[in-house]
């Protein structure tokens, strides 16, 4: 298993040079720079074990966008981010949404513009390929219906949210879109604090995780609510729902 670690990680660790390298991908520049993680398995575990809660919980669970290369301080990639949010909305593993994202990707049919002019037969083939078969038929349709949607009343992603007064109307806004509902709205706006001037409200799956682990989520807001948020709910989904409590990564700061 990789562990990463961002930049602000690494130098708040004082890593010797030799002990890092640089993670091939796309990251946020403007936030976290680059990714790294720690190669020998020995030293992996020393730095494991004199990280605080909060350095640790991250370090396991990098935000979703950046599992999939996707840079949020760019308008596209906030795109991108929305249409991965609508594959990740559905009753689907993490791993079938994220295979199937990056098959969008891989065929460049990453853009409003992308998925309108693609057939609905031919986002049939994507959606199969990358395991998405249970939902193939509706979530095309989904995708044709919420992309010429907001090409017509809006014209971009970006437009959507300035028009919006605030994250109340923003939620309404993307909602009104069939197949969009407040589970695909979450998923979208929870890694966007501190890209967007928004703040939605912390999932049921984070707060119950949080209480695990005696985290206090009121003393964090932005970007840094974001990752502790998503960080939260991969536990959850991952350790906590499964009732894996002897493997989990966090077990010596659980609560229960």
């Amino acid at each position: 298993m990789r562990l990463y670690f961002t930049l602000a990680t690494v130098h708040k660790l004082r890593f010797p040079q030799g002990m890092v390298r640089c993670r091939v991908g796309s990251t946020n520049p403007g936030l976290c720079e680059r990714n790294f993680y720690i190669l020998p398995e020995r030293k992996r575990t020393v730095i494991m074990d004199n990280m605080d809660e909060i350095d640790r919980l991250l370090a396991q669970f990098p935000l979703y966008a950046e599992d999939l290369g996707i840079d949020l301080s760019e308008p596209s990639g906030r795109f991108k981010w929305f249409l991965a949010s609508v594959l990740f909305g559905a009753r689907i593993s993490q791993k079938i949404a994220s295979n199937t994202y990056k098959k969008f990707d891989k065929h460049g049919v990453n853009t409003p513009e992308k998925i309108i002019s693609t057939t609905w037969d031919e986002l049939i083939g994507i959606l199969d390929d990358g395991g998405y078969a249970r939902y193939d038929g509706v979530t095309a349709t989904k995708l044709l219906n919420v992309m010429r949607g907001l090409k017509e009343r809006y014209g971009s992603l970006e437009n959507l949210y300035r028009q919006s007064s605030n994250t109340n109307d923003l939620e309404r806004r993307l909602q009104e879109f069939k197949g969009i509902g407040a589970v695909t709205t979450q998923i979208f706006l929870r890694e966007l604090r501190g890209q967007w001037d928004v703040h939605p409200q912390i999932s049921d799956k984070a707060k119950n995780a949080a209480k695990n682990l005696d985290i206090d989520l009121d003393k964090f807001e932005g970007e840094k609510l974001s990752r502790i948020e998503t960080a939260l709910v991969k536990l959850s989904i991952m350790y906590c729902k499964k009732k894996k409590c002897a493997e989990c990564p966090m077990k010596e700061f659980c609560r229960i």
